[in-house]
């Protein structure tokens, strides 16, 4: 994309997203709630109406997104009240009772919305079916919304592709999803966060987790992501004109909100092909997650850890927990979703290491490097998503150089690196690969010479 050329669409999801947050998020940033109502009457649904209040998250202004249902909305509203704000909009886990893929797929097709606003919505119902089809072993064509089949979810899901269609969007770019950690009540039962259904439509897509309890990432804000978003990583060169604050329910030790920064590109940029809509009655094709294009953030599990004041050598140390199992009875092909999902649960290191079993059969120990405090969480996922049937933990002390990242300005543009320092003296000096990768394809060089002016850069700027 040439700059000035795209208007382009910047989400920060340091505190997750959810289909409410997007939708706050538009208006926030200039959608008018008087145009959305008039759009969504092209779904020839009634027994809801929208709010849109402003509220204070951690003393940010932010934009409060709400759908009440039924005919004694007033009562509702009451309700909401006392149980605190925002409890009664975003259902993704409240409800028994949903719509199959077809029954929504008939609902919006058969509507009288903009074509182009209907094959939006068709495209994130569509990665809905994918991820619960998968889930429970089903056929996306019949796949049931138990968490997302209500009304409230169908209105906003469809208000997101009309916010999109109103405000001109052309292209979407998202940070890292920061998806919360420990459990969530569904229908089918207590499932870990992310929530199975949202793990799977975030598969491709840079994910994290820290300390910050409760689920950050719904399906609703899940399924907007994998099928509006066509790239991940840092915001690109933009020239930013409005930024809207969609505000979730929760309140939170940060604010709660997702930010969406809306603009030009203010330098040429090469976007990943975006997804290819998927047109009304069209039989569900597997979705194949597209893999990052531009650099992500370094993955920094418990930070804290690193805060700790160094030794008298120079290091800092900092307690960990050794978590092993012996596995020689798994298929191969489970061990990359349990990598992924210890990875997203802040495991600091997952590694697999051949070893001779009993009965002389080749097999694996699996060895997961924890913080303290997450021992329990990785212990549930490794039960989980592997075959055995017991582990055993002990704890080790790790001592590690002082650290921090830096940018460097060269001529491929701005690169950074990972300067490791003990005590006072700068002992490693290492340009994050993505970036170089990246800049390589970008300008048509190796990536090694990339390399190299990132790593005389950062030479040049300690002297």
């Amino acid at each position: 994309m040439e700059p000035g050329s795209h208007r382009i669409a910047y989400l920060d999801c340091f505190a997750g997203v959810s289909g409410d947050m997007f939708v706050g998020a538009l208006l926030d940033a200039g959608l008018v709630l008087a145009d959305l109502e008039r759009e969504l009457r092209g779904l020839g649904l009634g027994g809801f109406r929208l709010s849109h209040t402003h509220v204070d998250k951690c003393g940010l202004r932010a934009s409060y997104f709400q759908v009440f249902l039924g005919a004694h909305s007033d009562e509702k509203e009451q309700t909401d009240e006392l149980a605190g704000p925002g409890v009664a909009h975003d259902h993704d886990h409240d409800h028994a009772h949903g719509r199959s893929f077809a029954e929504i797929r008939a609902l919006i097709t058969d509507s009288a919305l903009r074509e182009s606003v209907k094959a939006r919505a068709l495209r994130i119902f569509t990665r809905l079916a994918e991820a619960e089809a998968h889930v429970h072993g089903t056929d996306p064509e019949h796949a049931q919304f138990h968490e997302v089949g209500m009304l409230d979810a169908i209105v906003d899901i469809v208000s997101a592709a009309i916010g999109i269609e109103l405000l001109d969007i052309e292209h979407v770019v998202c940070s890292p999803l920061h998806v919360g950690s420990g459990f969530v009540n569904m229908a089918h039962g207590v499932y870990p966060i992310p929530a199975p259904a949202t793990a799977r439509l975030l598969l491709g897509a840079p994910t994290y987790s820290t300390a910050a309890r409760g689920e950050l990432v719904t399906p609703t804000g899940a399924a907007i992501v994998a099928a509006l978003v066509q790239e991940f990583g840092p915001q690109p060169s933009m020239v930013v004109e409005t930024i809207g604050h969609g505000a979730g329910t929760k309140n939170r030790d940060f604010p709660n909100v997702l930010r969406m920064m809306l603009g030009t590109l203010s330098a040429p940029h090469t976007p990943v092909a975006p997804h290819t809509p998927v047109a009304p009655h069209t039989p569900v094709a597997p979705h194949t997650p597209v893999a990052p294009r531009t650099p992500v953030a370094p993955r920094t599990p418990h930070p804290e850890q690193h805060a700790a004041p160094q030794t008298a050598a120079g290091y800092h140390e900092g307690a960990a927990v050794v978590i092993e199992a012996n596995i020689d009875d798994m298929n191969p092909q489970w061990y990359d979703v349990l990598f992924e999902r210890l990875l997203a649960a802040g495991a600091l290191d997952v590694l697999l290491i051949p070893a001779q079993m009993k009965k002389q059969r080749p097999g694996i120990l699996l060895q997961v490097l924890a913080h303290p405090d997450s021992v329990d969480a990785l212990t549930v996922i490794i039960f989980a998503e592997s075959s055995t049937i017991g582990v055993r933990t002990y704890p080790v002390m790790r001592r590690m150089l002082q650290r921090e990242t830096r940018t460097v300005s060269t001529r491929f543009g701005p690169l950074r690196v990972k300067v490791a320092s003990l005590g006072d003296r700068v002992v490693n000096v290492a340009p994050e690969f993505e970036d170089c990768r990246i800049a390589a394809r970008t300008h048509g060089v190796a990536v090694k010479v990339v390399h190299a002016a990132a790593a005389a850069a950062a030479a040049e700027s300690k002297e």
